[in-house]
Order: C-alpha cells, then sequence, then structure tokens
C-alpha cells in the first residue's frame, strides 16, 4: 500500500539533501585554474621577487568566487623603490617579477634615450579587482581578478615631468609619442596581453598588460593595437639601432618591433593584431611545485575603476 509522505518532511529533508550533494562535490566552490598556482608558486620558488620596504607579501585573498590570489603582493615601488606606484598595488609574483624586467629592458632604455633622464613612477589605473573583463556584468573575469594586470595610465620622469597617455598618445610631442610607441611595442615581448589605445574603446587612456594564458599551451599572445618602428632616438645612428648586437632577431617572425602605431589607429581605424607565435623572452610556463604557507587581504586602493580588460 502507498504511503503519503508529508510535503513538511519533504521540506525538511531538502537541505540535508543539499548537503549530501555537496558532500559529493556537486556544490563545491569552483576553483581556480592550476596553471595559476602553479605560476605563482614557481615564482616564489625561483626567489625571483626578493620581499623589501616596497614589496610585502599579504594575507591570502580567497573569493568572492574564483576570484583572488594565493600570496598576493603589496607594491609600492619596483627597482628596490627607484620606480613608484602612484597608489600601492595588488599583484602576484610573476607580475611583479616581469615587471621589474620590463623597467630595466624596456622603459628605462627608451626615457634615457628619449628625455635624458629615467621614468621615477608608474601611474597605475587599476590592479587586483574582482570583475569582468573591461567592468562589464556577465563578461569573462579579467586578469584583474587575479593579480595578473596592470592598467597603466601615464609615468612621471625624475624632473616630475608627467607623461599621460590619454593625452600624449597622440597629442603630445614626438618624442613623447615615440617612448610611448616603444612602450607598447616592447611590452609585447614581456607579456602575453597587451591592449593599448587603438585596441578598442576601452583601452583610449591606458595600456593594459597582463601574463594570461592563452591557447592550450600558453603559447598564443595577444598586442594590439599594430606595432611598427618609430624613429631613433636624435643622436643614434639608425644603423646601429636597426642592427646592434641586442636586435639580431629584431624581425623574426612572430616578434614586433619596438613600435608605435599610426596616429589614426587610436580612432579605431586599425583593429589591432593577434600574434600566434611565443615571444621570447616572456617567461617559459611554471613548473608544477607544493604549495607554501598561505597568507591573505583585499586592497581596493588600487582598483580604481577603468574600464579595461
Amino acid at each position: 500500500m502507498a504511503r503519503h509522505v508529508s510535503p513538511l518532511l519533504l521540506l525538511a529533508l531538502t537541505p540535508l539533501a543539499a548537503a549530501g550533494l555537496s558532500g559529493c562535490g556537486f556544490m563545491s566552490k569552483p576553483q581556480r585554474p592550476a596553471w595559476r598556482a602553479n605560476a605563482e608558486n614557481a615564482c616564489l620558488a625561483e626567489k625571483r621577487v626578493q620581499p623589501s620596504a616596497y614589496v610585502q607579501f599579504a594575507p591570502e585573498i580567497d573569493g568572492p568566487g574564483i576570484c583572488g590570489l594565493t600570496k598576493p603582493l603589496k607594491v609600492t615601488a619596483l627597482q628596490g623603490g627607484a620606480v613608484a606606484f602612484n597608489a600601492r598595488a595588488t599583484l602576484d609574483c610573476s607580475m611583479v617579477a616581469e615587471l621589474d624586467q620590463w623597467l630595466v629592458d624596456i622603459v628605462q632604455p627608451s626615457a634615457m634615450a628619449r628625455f635624458g633622464q629615467p621614468v621615477a613612477q608608474i601611474n597605475s589605473m587599476g590592479t587586483y579587482a574582482c570583475r569582468g573583463m573591461n567592468a562589464q556584468a556577465g563578461a569573462p573575469l579579467s586578469e584583474h581578478s587575479f593579480g595578473n594586470a596592470l592598467d597603466i595610465g601615464g609615468f612621471v620622469l625624475a624632473d616630475g615631468r608627467e607623461i599621460s597617455i590619454v593625452r600624449d598618445w597622440t597629442h603630445g610631442d614626438q618624442q613623447t609619442k615615440d617612448f610611448l610607441a616603444e612602450v607598447h611595442g616592447g611590452s609585447c615581448r614581456h607579456f602575453t596581453t597587451v591592449l593599448s589605445p587603438g585596441s578598442n574603446a576601452f583601452h583610449y587612456n591606458h595600456i593594459h598588460v597582463d601574463l594570461a594564458m592563452h591557447g592550450r599551451n600558453g603559447d598564443r599572445h595577444i598586442c594590439k593595437p599594430v606595432p611598427r618602428d618609430v624613429a631613433p632616438p636624435p643622436g643614434q645612428d639608425p644603423q646601429l639601432v636597426a642592427h646592434g648586437p641586442d636586435d639580431d632577431d629584431v624581425d623574426t617572425p612572430g616578434r614586433p618591433p619596438l613600435a608605435a602605431f599610426p596616429e589614426h589607429a587610436s580612432k579605431g581605424a586599425t583593429d589591432g593584431f593577434v600574434l600566434a607565435a611565443p615571444l621570447p623572452p616572456v617567461r617559459p610556463p611554471a613548473r608544477a611545485l607544493q604549495p607554501e604557507g598561505s597568507t591573505k587581504d583585499w586592497d581596493v586602493t588600487s582598483s580604481i575603476r577603468p574600464r579595461d580588460r
């Protein structure tokens, strides 16, 4: 004989059923892709970043969702304090290490050649922030959600001169435009994503750089808009610049030169391009390592809401 089950009993059992499903993994919290932890652990194990008065470990950031970092770094300056941030940045180890090398390889040589002085400050428009790409609701998570990206609004030179991307990208003097163009083109050698004015409407006022893994093996790189060569700084031999010992492979397929882009690109005439070949010297994929001790916190001071990736 069939038995009648009280609706009240069913309601009482529902939470228990849900708990059972959770225990089986059906309701478990989503996990960040393993490559992120692998890259973070490898960077720390290789001691690519050393804690200092300017770079300090912070407590783990775990959520909401899969946002966060196991070992976030709070950064007030790079290059041992020589290049400050306008606001404290929250970044992962790989980004801090690559930004340091980018300053050495790209930014400071260009600044010295074109202005006779180094960059003393990076004006950031955002680092860690748990949000979708371009700050759009429902979009895939931005690399900012993992402390794996930086938005650069401009630079300040040692003498206090400010270089603004929104102003100087197309309306600056020639040396300033060429400097920003070299920063853009050179960034494509260090980061897996580079989006500058002319890439889309969201990046009209800054350069976005990140170390996202594009493609199944991480061998796809995005660099927009299309770079082009710029004139050498005053006083430099064009032949030496084009064929110097450090630039032998500047024309290697898949590796763009230090470059500018046509002024009309910022108006959307140039759609940009996707590089499908590896761009040395981006670091090789990190090997899997045992996680180290965990630390964690959320700092929104460096998460000014630019409209970017």
